[in-house]
């Protein structure tokens, strides 16, 4: 048994990991907040992103993780300690993990999953409008093409400015509550586990971030280095 000098060093260790979340959290707030402000001229370069492989980037929902993704994750890491932990369910060893989710806490998830998947979809139907309007912007333009007058052609630039600015604001106003909808999903979710479960949820969204990464980084490198002996041929 660990003695109360070894039990006192593993709170001081559990204590400042946990204020590292929330420093984690703080920095996640800031970067969608860095991102609200690049939006305001560059939306568009969020929605598929250069920096992101393609893999990651087939995956995206309006230029991030799809919220109700992360609680799917808290279903599979659910499921996965309930195959392996039934024997010890049996017996009433409980562990305090995600496999031991209460019947209050799955509620509350539950009725955040229905949430996040409403706002998902009036979100969704959002950037169909968006999408849509560009048509609207092909149209201006053909009946700026067909004014009269000398300057049609300056005329004709303007109408094409002033769509693309529009659709450009429309696309940062979106990817903002996008993100909102998505950082306001992790602190639900957050809120509603225990310290020790919170713990492993990020965990396990950190590990299949990296794998996501891994996956895309050696899809790509694959993908190149055939294109580049097909060239060679």
């Amino acid at each position: 048994m660990a003695s109360s000098s070894d039990q006192a060093h593993f709170l001081e260790c559990y204590q400042n990991w946990m204020i590292e979340q929330q420093q984690l959290l703080e920095e996640l707030l800031q970067y969608t907040y860095k991102r609200a402000q690049q939006a305001i001229d560059k939306a568009s370069s969020f929605f598929l992103p250069t920096w992101c492989t393609s893999i990651e980037n087939s995956c995206l929902w309006i230029g991030g993780c799809r919220p109700s993704l992360l609680i799917l994750l808290v279903h599979s890491l659910s499921g996965s300690h309930l195959e392996s932990q039934f024997t010890e369910d049996l017996q009433g060893v409980r562990r305090g993990d995600i496999g031991d989710l209460s019947a209050d806490q799955l509620t509350l998830v539950g009725e955040l999953q229905c949430r996040t998947i409403q706002e998902e979809e009036r979100l969704s139907k959002r950037m169909a409008s968006i999408q849509e309007n560009i048509a609207d912007c092909r149209q201006l333009t053909r009946l700026a093409n067909n004014s009269d007058g000398s300057d049609t052609e300056s005329h004709i630039g303007q109408v094409e400015q002033y769509s693309l600015d529009s659709h450009s604001k429309d696309l940062a106003s979106i990817l903002v509550d996008s993100d909102k909808l998505r950082m306001n999903t992790l602190r639900e979710l957050i809120g509603i586990f225990t310290p020790l479960q919170a713990v492993e949820f990020l965990i396990a969204g950190k590990q299949l971030h990296l794998c996501m990464n891994h996956w895309g980084q050696r899809k790509d490198h694959i993908t190149a280095m055939e294109e580049h002996t097909g060239e060679g041929i």
